[in-house]
């Protein structure tokens, strides 16, 4: 039986990774308009690395405004650009806790999250023993959302927002957890003066903390969250009865589209020539991201003679109308618009 366990943990493994792509203030959708977006949706499974603060990612010039008391969530899904709520945030039996750090910078667009001076504002960790029921779950229960409250006494200026699952699936080795990171840019607006306590990442974790180092495959009573006390919050103890698997955010309104604008800054329409004009931000830089396979084993983009999609999206949102009609009148000469705009 335990062999059966751990041959389906690994399994579950490299089946369900996930990303935290999308951001909502105040349940305005701002989309992926101020998320350092990662490269991939692999997770980073050591501590003591520079990756550790805000993944593997793009940049962006993106920075979303907030009050301090706002309610911000971050959103995770398992693919790229996905929203949707048919399938679980992130699958595969990845349970753990969800956290939600903050720190203060200069310059949300080019702070490096592992100079930075974190300080933990949310977090679930194991929320019920009967059965034990984690903070993912909880997160897959609400269509990847997960809601905390910016500081009301924080200073005002630039803060790197960082999102954290950690999977334990796999935790009961070292080096077995799973560390899910994606880092947002908000500027924060307010009257407060408070610096709360800080960690480092790398730093504030141990490859043996008894929460990253755990075998989750038994019945747990407890369960130690890795990292700091919240600030001016607590983490909810562990329930002795079984957790509601309602979901407290409104599904049923899920959006299918992701902005790309930060709320209340202008925005470009550009005709894609795919069905419409469509709006785009000239403060959101595309990461760059490593096409994969496909189930053929050709490149991703290679039915365009490589030809990257996402190039054309990065160039669609620079705002330059002309040049964009420049180019698409150049490749329809050449007889390549067609096969462009069929990669996947």
């Amino acid at each position: 039986m335990r062999y059966a366990l751990t041959t389906a943990a690994f399994i579950a493994s490299a089946a369900a990774h996930a990303t935290f792509q999308q951001l909502w203030i105040n349940n305005v959708d701002a989309g992926s308009s101020c998320v350092r977006l990662p490269n991939s949706n692999s997770p980073i499974t050591s501590v003591t690395g520079s990756d550790i603060a805000c993944n593997v990612a793009g940049s962006s010039r993106g920075v979303c405004p907030v009050n301090a008391g706002d309610q911000l969530t971050v959103e995770m899904h398992q693919q790229p650009g996905d929203r949707s709520c048919n399938s679980e945030a992130i699958g595969g039996d990845h349970f753990g806790p969800v956290q939600v750090y903050m720190a203060a910078v200069s310059d949300a667009t080019t702070a490096v999250g592992s100079s930075q001076n974190w300080f933990k504002v949310a977090g679930l960790g194991m929320v019920s023993r009967s059965p034990n029921y984690f903070g993912t779950q909880v997160l897959n229960d609400n269509c990847g959302h997960f809601t905390f409250t910016v500081p009301r006494d924080i200073a005002p200026g630039n803060y790197l927002v960082r999102a954290e699952v950690i999977a334990l699936h796999v935790a009961s080795q070292p080096g077995g957890a799973q560390f899910y990171v994606s880092c947002y840019q908000i500027n924060v607006s307010g009257s407060g003066s408070a610096k709360p306590p800080t960690v480092k990442f790398p730093g504030a974790y141990s490859a043996n903390d008894p929460g990253i180092l755990v075998n989750i495959h038994q019945s747990l009573s407890t369960y130690i969250v890795p990292g700091p006390t919240p600030y001016g919050t607590t983490i909810p103890p562990v329930a002795s009865t079984p957790y509601p698997t309602t979901a407290t955010w409104n599904t049923a309104n899920q959006p299918k589209t992701v902005p790309t604008v930060v709320p209340g800054s202008p925005a470009t329409t550009v005709s894609t020539g795919q069905g419409g004009p469509t709006s785009v931000s000239t403060s959101f830089t595309t990461p760059t991201v490593t096409p994969t396979s496909t189930p053929g084993g050709s490149p991703l983009w290679g039915q365009c003679g490589g030809v990257n999609r996402m190039d054309w999206r990065h160039f669609l949102c620079t705002g330059n109308v002309q040049s964009t009609q420049r180019l698409l009148s150049s490749v329809r000469k050449l007889g390549r618009i067609r096969s462009a705009y069929l990669c996947h």
